[in-house]
């Protein structure tokens, strides 16, 4: 089998299906899967690949919502609808995350200095406009009474990329899951000032954006794609795979090492709720005229 990552090493999509692949190999419930990152447009460049391998069976990408919004702001021929779902593996809430060195030493810090001039602080997100790096700093400026189109936002193709760009300074904020900032986090490199969950995320010592009384519930979400035109059969039998993946006990230990909450849905559930993100995403594109 091979599990094509459609963005950099050490972004969200590359964490789970790296995750999803060792446990499978180590568990012995596959022989040995070939992994490999196919980058470009925030997951498109990937996405016209596995569009492209029709039929392929031996072919599973990982995806989630950002690359649900790069195919719109990308004008993509692909379409979300066309490939197979297979499965959804997992929720994640965003996080505000700025350098050690910053002057923000709370949320409330934030966002008085960015209503006061909105443009000047610069946000960056691992994903390009549709995704949930974006999505969120959006969500989050509307909310707090910021108009969206003036927030000034740059976008990295993945965590590497934008971890890079925090730790240099280079951005005043970054919006993000913080799994892909873990070991900087607990180095003390990068600070959160807030996550965008319902709960705190574990490990982080940061209140959730509602403790802090910003009305805003906001959560990414990552699964896996097969390519279009695979047998029945063959849908069936990935299924399997994956739901086998997800009863053992070593998933459930990644599951509780990186704070990721467990979202499990698979097949034509799984297909229809792709159909109700992709809308979503569709309607929340048009309002913010990026579509």
């Amino acid at each position: 089998l091979r599990m094509m990552i459609p963005n950099r090493p050490g972004g969200g999509y590359d964490l789970t299906g790296r995750a999803a692949v060792a446990v499978m190999e180590d568990t012995g419930l596959t022989k040995r899967f070939e992994v490999f990152n196919v980058t470009g447009a925030s997951g498109t460049v990937a996405m016209a690949r596995l569009m492209n391998e029709k039929g392929a069976e031996d072919l599973l990408m990982t995806m989630g919502l950002g690359v649900v919004g790069a195919l719109y702001t990308n004008k993509a021929k692909a379409k979300l609808t066309d490939a197979t779902p297979i499965a959804r593996l997992i929720e994640e809430s965003e996080g505000v995350a700025v350098p050690a060195d910053s002057p923000y030493q709370s949320i409330d810090d934030l966002i008085a200095a960015w209503k006061a001039d909105p443009g000047k602080l610069t946000v960056g997100g691992g994903s390009s406009p549709g995704g949930p790096d974006h999505l969120f700093p959006m969500e989050l400026a509307r909310t707090v009474g910021i108009k969206p189109a003036e927030v000034n936002y740059t976008p990295y193709d993945g965590g590497g990329d934008l971890l890079a760009a925090l730790l240099g300074s280079k951005i005043d904020m970054a919006t993000s899951g913080l799994g892909e900032f873990a070991e900087q986090i607990k180095k003390g490199k990068i600070r959160v000032l807030a996550v965008s969950g319902e709960k705190r995320t574990t490990g982080v010592d940061a209140p959730t954006l509602t403790e802090a009384g910003i009305d805003l519930v906001f959560i990414n979400w990552r699964g896996i794609l097969a390519p279009p035109g695979i047998s029945a059969a063959k849908r069936q039998e990935l299924i399997d795979l994956l739901t086998a993946m997800h009863a053992t006990p070593a998933w459930q230990k990644v599951l509780k090492d990186k704070d990721w909450t467990d979202a499990f849905m698979t097949g034509d559930e799984f297909g229809a709720f792709l159909k109700e993100q992709d809308t979503m995403v569709a309607t929340t594109l048009t309002e913010l005229g990026l579509v």
